[in-house]
């Protein structure tokens, strides 16, 4: 579903990615390991389509997005790619529902319909009794799984995590990967994750290890 070919990216003098060829199946779950620096957050970064690499191909099934303009291409990420990160970035002012609904929102559905799904997705996450609170009403890891809910409101390809566990105390970074699984098996979604976290990574179909802006291993 998605490839990456030859992708190398600067900044400045400095090379972080070094020539990366890459493929994910739709409904892999994929980990994205290697020590801090090697390139990992930079790759998905390139991959969600948030930054452009200097050479170097994308293609999302037969869709070439090097060639996308910035329009045509946040258009395409918005309908397509659902993002999860170590820091929720929900809405402070908004609700758990409401906070899920902004990417259906920004997309154009209709007030109605977007709550619909919204609410359909917290209750799969278990939170059916929090779709009125704020963030700050919200332990970590129910704000983390908001996030989640937000990623898959547009029913995107592929959902894209950098360290999504990150925060999260053991039982409910557990909890968070057990979720991913049962997304899989429930929604045929694929996942492509940048962890630290090795239990989370063995339990991946597959680990990309980068080292110095280089695939160590597919």
């Amino acid at each position: 579903m998605i490839r990456v070919k030859n992708i190398k990216k600067n900044y400045g003098d400095l090379q972080v990615l070094k020539g990366i060829d890459l493929s994910v199946n739709k409904k892999e779950i994929v980990t994205i390991v290697g020590a801090s620096g090697a390139g990992k957050s930079t790759l998905l970064h390139i991959i969600g389509t948030l930054d452009r690499p200097d050479e170097g191909e994308l293609w999302f099934d037969d869709l070439p997005l090097s060639s996308l303009s910035s329009n045509k291409l946040a258009a395409f990420r918005n309908n397509n790619i659902g993002f999860v990160f170590q820091f929720h970035h929900l809405l402070p002012e908004f609700t758990a529902l409401e906070n899920v609904c902004i990417p259906a929102w920004i997309k154009g559905c209709n007030k109605k319909a977007a709550e619909k799904k919204a609410l359909e997705l917290l209750e799969l996450m278990g939170l059916k009794e929090r779709i009125f609170h704020k963030p700050n009403e919200l332990s970590g890891g129910e704000q983390q799984r908001v996030s989640v809910a937000r990623a898959l409101i547009n029913n995107p390809q592929v959902i894209l995590a950098d360290e999504p566990s990150g925060n999260l105390d053991t039982q409910t970074k557990n909890d968070l990967h057990r979720l991913f699984f049962t997304l899989r098996e429930e929604l045929d979604q694929t996942f492509i994750i940048v962890t630290h976290d090795t239990e989370l990574a063995e339990m991946s179909d597959r680990q990309i290890r980068l080292k110095d802006g280089k695939i160590e291993n597919k």
